[in-house]
């Protein structure tokens, strides 16, 4: 089950899901209100959205893949519903309440300033500096297309942002050490830096879990550094 980031979608699997399926049965889905997913309406938790199309699918019990907020979504659902997790893989996932860098601060008061003055082009244009470039590299190290398959999502999101973020209930409150299936952590070494220290954070919060850095990627892992990311899981996830 790959769960995609907050500034994306579904799509942003496609380099890693041929691989995957050499092995395994691959589900992605878009999170209410990013992708091709309905808006909310009121009141919803990820989680439980996430049970009941494992309801629907038939899947008693998954290997859960989450990158960034999604990475979030899987841990939440691995602390609410044990049970139906087999094993959990968190790519550049956020800690909730987390004391962010003045890096980050600034970037989410530029992020808030342009949408509040209709300018989603600004918007979407700080958030690809900001999570596909990195803090660590120039545009020029970025793969080609990677910005064109990005920006459509990222501005579906950006758009709905307002009203996900108002109707979601947020993340589950539940301690780690209850987290008692194999757990991978990945991060990106050109990632921002508060991702790098909370994933470190996870490894070592987490019973057993393993770290794994990837050296070419930023944020988006999947996207950056598909190849390496499909080694890393087709191994992990054959556990």
């Amino acid at each position: 089950m790959l769960v995609h980031a907050g500034i994306a979608d579904h799509r942003m699997w496609d380099a890693v899901v041929p691989a995957l399926a050499e092995r395994h049965t691959v589900i992605r889905y878009d999170l209410r209100g990013f992708g091709e997913s309905a808006m909310p309406s009121g009141p919803f938790r990820e989680t439980d959205d996430l049970r009941r199309l494992l309801d629907h699918l038939g899947h008693e019990r998954v290997r859960l893949v989450g990158a960034s907020w999604g990475g979030r979504v899987a841990l939440d659902f691995t602390l609410t519903h044990p049970d139906r997790a087999h094993s959990l893989a968190m790519l550049a996932a956020p800690w909730p309440r987390y004391r962010w860098s003045a890096d980050m601060i600034a970037y989410d008061e530029a992020e808030t300033a342009a949408l509040e003055a209709g300018d989603a082009d600004a918007a979407v244009r700080i958030n690809l500096d900001m999570w596909l470039r990195g803090p660590a590299r120039s545009w020029d190290d970025v793969a080609d297309g990677l910005t064109d398959r990005l920006r459509g999502p990222l501005r579906t999101s950006l758009v709905n942002q307002a009203i996900v973020g108002q109707h979601s209930q947020g993340p589950a409150t539940g301690d780690l050490a209850a987290v008692s299936v194999p757990t991978l952590v990945g991060v990106g070494k050109l990632d921002v830096g508060d991702f790098q220290d909370i994933a470190r954070r996870y490894a070592a919060e987490i019973p057993g879990a393993t770290l794994v850095e990837f050296a070419t990627a930023a944020h988006l892992i999947a996207m950056d550094a598909p190849a390496e990311l499909s080694t890393v899981l087709c191994s992990f996830l054959a556990r």
